[in-house]
Formats: C-alpha cells, sequence, structure tokens
C-alpha cells in the first residue's frame, strides 16, 4: 500500500507530526512498536506547558487520544529496513511487511542503554528492567537496586519506595549527577542508599535476579537484591536507517534545523533521534510539527 507520508514512532514528535500531516490531508501512516516512549515510562512531568503535574503514562495517552480524532491510519509494528527508490521510499516492518511512500519522518527516539554484562540479558523480564512504571510492582517487598545516579535513576528510585522495604542507587563515578531536588527527595524516604564508584560487574541469578556483583575500588562486593533497575541513559534508535542520514559522534541524526530534513530529499527526523541539544517533550512537539509541515510543502513540490 503506498502513502503520501509514513511517521516512524509513536512518542510525543511522531504523534505531533501526525496530527499536523493529517490536518494536510497527507495520506499517513504512523508506524510504532508501542506508543509508551520515555515519557510513557517517565513518572511525574512537571515542566510540560498547560499541565502543572501530569504521569507520563497520562500525557501520552492525552497525545494518543488526540491524534485518534483524525483520519490517520495506525500500525503497532516495528520498522526493520528503509531503502529508497527514485522518488519511493520502501518502509520494512520486522514482520517484513513493505510500505510505500513519497516521504518519511523519523522519529524512532531513543533506546534504554544495557549495562552488557553477564547475566543481563538471560534475566531481562525476571527482575532485570528498565522501565520502572511497568515493572516497579512486580518487585513489591523487594530489594531493589537501581543502576545509575542521574535524575531518572533517583525518580526510578523515589518511586520503588512505594513497593521496595530498601532500595539501592549505584553510580558508577564519584558522584550523583541528579538535580539537588531528587537527591533531597531521596534523603527523606529513608530507604534509598547511595553506592558511589560502584561499577556493575554481573548479574547474578538462574530464574530470576538474586543480586549483583560490583566493583568498588579494586574490590568486588555481592548486593543481593530482587530487582534491578537499569537506569544508565539511552541510545538513538537509528539502526535500521543506516546509509540514508549522517550521525553525529553520538549515532544522533544530522538535520536541518530549520526544517528537519537529513541528507536524504524526502526524508524527516524529530524529536529525541535527532542532534537536537535539548531532550525536552516539548521540543520533541515542536520539532515534530516542523517535520510534518515540511514534508507537507516537500510534497507539494515533488516532482512525480
Amino acid at each position: 500500500m503506498s502513502y503520501d507520508l509514513i511517521i516512524i514512532g509513536g512518542g510525543p514528535a511522531g504523534i505531533t507530526a501526525g496530527i499536523y500531516a493529517a490536518r494536510k490531508k497527507l495520506k499517513t501512516l504512523l508506524l510504532s512498536k508501542n506508543f509508551i516512549g520515555q515519557v510513557g515510562t517517565a513518572f511525574w512531568i512537571e515542566n510540560y506547558p498547560g499541565f502543572e503535574k501530569i504521569l507520563g503514562q497520562d500525557l501520552i495517552q492525552k497525545f494518543l487520544s488526540h491524534l485518534k480524532k483524525f483520519e490517520i491510519e495506525i500500525g503497532q509494528a516495528g520498522v526493520k529496513k528503509i531503502r529508497k527508490v527514485k522518488n519511493l521510499f520502501i518502509v520494512q516492518t520486522e514482520e517484513k511487511k513493505n510500505y510505500l511512500s513519497r516521504a518519511v519522518i523519523l522519529a524512532s527516539g531513543r533506546d534504554p542503554r544495557p549495562l552488557e554484562v553477564p547475566g543481563e540479558k538471560k534475566l531481562i523480564g525476571r527482575g532485570v528492567s528498565y522501565c520502572p512504571t511497568c515493572d516497579l510492582p512486580f518487585f513489591k517487598n523487594k530489594k531493589i537496586a537501581v543502576i545509575g545516579g542521574g535524575n531518572s535513576g533517583f525518580e526510578a528510585a523515589i518511586e520503588a519506595c512505594k513497593f521496595s522495604p530498601q532500595i539501592y542507587i549505584l553510580e558508577a563515578g564519584p558522584k550523583v549527577l541528579a538535580d539537588e531536588i531528587n537527591q533531597e527527595r531521596a534523603k527523606k524516604t529513608k530507604k534509598i542508599e547511595v553506592i558511589l564508584n560502584a561499577k556493575v560487574k554481573k548479574i547474578l541469578g538462574k530464574d530470576f535476579v538474586r543480586g549483583l556483583i560490583y566493583q568498588q575500588q579494586k574490590k568486588e562486593k555481592e548486593l543481593k537484591v530482587g530487582g534491578i533497575l537499569v537506569m544508565i541513559g539511552q541510545i538513538p534508535a537509528t539502526g535500521f536507517v543506516k546509509g540514508w542520514v549522517d550521525f553525529n559522534e553520538k549515532d544522533e541524526i544530522i538535520v536541518d534545523p530549520q526544517t528537519m530534513q537529513t541528507k536524504t530529499p524526502g526524508l524527516f527526523a524529530c524529536g529525541d533521534v535527532t542532534e537536537v541539544k535539548y531532550k525536552q517533550i516539548v521540543i520533541a512537539a515542536g520539532q515534530g510539527a516542523l517535520a510534518a509541515l515540511s514534508a507537507h510543502h516537500f510534497l507539494k513540490f515533488q516532482k512525480l
């Protein structure tokens, strides 16, 4: 099936692009593995205009509800590959379905960065998690280790206090990077212990997590926990588009900030997958609108 525009990604950037594309009456397909994204895994969001405080899951549902008011096709599928033949893009999903489009917007966001230590892959979904919003209830009454001392790690640890009697935050560096306000909130819980200079070496467990080994000052130590939240950052989801875009040193897509155009005519990118300096919901949404308007302009003057 052929479309005017295919949007890849169901976060704020992709959904906003979909709303603008639908308003321009473009025949549009929006593809996404899920509509959770980084926003849906966040707890409280306090910096999106119009909402003094809102749960991440509630905000993304409002985005999605708005999108569904328009005439747009939505498909729940991951994208495996993109290629271009003459003036048409061929988008192949992980289910090996091919879709044709005159223009494409990449809004695929970021994937959680793994620890890449022994035991991690085997125990994903069995005590190892990258999504505290999704999995914290499964760790009820268990001690939890949160890997990463940034804001996301501290926020996850604070939320975990509702379920767990003890939470450890392991930070590989000599100091945590979380904002002072999150550090103060963590101290007030009386349940959170921060361990600095702690580099995770191995995750323990056969059928479910039972602990981990970390290195601190050249000594290896064992920490017994029943759940592990890996919160060490995100990496751009760009593997399926290599060759058609240029990347910076962080593997983020380079775009023209005036149009969100990549190096390939008709291929646009927006949101956290791009080189934009500040990764914020409101910025991603704005870029999604800009990308859709630019795609509409491109299609209007494209030679068929």
